[in-house]
């Protein structure tokens, strides 16, 4: 009795000694796979969210919102620069390179770069791609703001 009692116990510790091995080999793969997408991930910000909890220099984002209506200056040659806007707050943009046909004041915007001396320069400008669309991450940080109206698409549009 005591040979199968000790069989049942060496058996149990084997299964808990293959269990605790999984567990620790899905831990590390997990932790492998979240450090690789870590350098993949693009955060979004809205110009409220760079202000409530600012991100490092350096640092890859989106920083999405409105184009600030009169903000829109050409420099030399491709480089632009403009104000994204979330109602609330506004952060200054350049960018170099041929901005979407779409691009203009009043209109959503998402903008991926990074934030250089309290300016972010955008390596990629996106703009709607019709008159009703607005950028869900647009709409949604808008609405977080509390400056969503249901005329904001509309009027954006215009």
């Amino acid at each position: 009795m005591s040979r199968t009692l000790s069989r049942a116990q060496s058996r149990k510790k084997r299964r808990l000694y293959i269990i605790g091995l999984g567990m620790l080999a899905l831990a590390a793969s997990t932790a492998l796979v979240l450090n690789a997408f870590e350098d993949n991930i693009v955060f979004f910000f809205s110009p409220s969210d760079l202000q409530a909890k600012p991100v490092e220099e350096g640092r890859t984002f989106r920083l999405g919102g409105l184009v600030e209506e009169g903000s829109v200056q050409r420099m030399d040659g491709l480089t632009i620069s403009f104000r994204v806007t979330d109602m609330a707050n506004v952060i200054p943009v350049t960018y170099t390179g041929v901005v979407p046909d779409l691009f203009r004041e009043g209109q959503g915007v998402v903008a991926q770069g990074q934030l250089k001396s309290g300016v972010f320069v955008a390596r990629e400008v996106l703009a709607k791609h019709d008159e009703t669309y607005m950028p869900p991450e647009v709409a949604e940080a808008l609405k977080r703001a509390e400056h969503w109206r249901e005329d904001t698409a509309k009027s954006v549009a215009q």
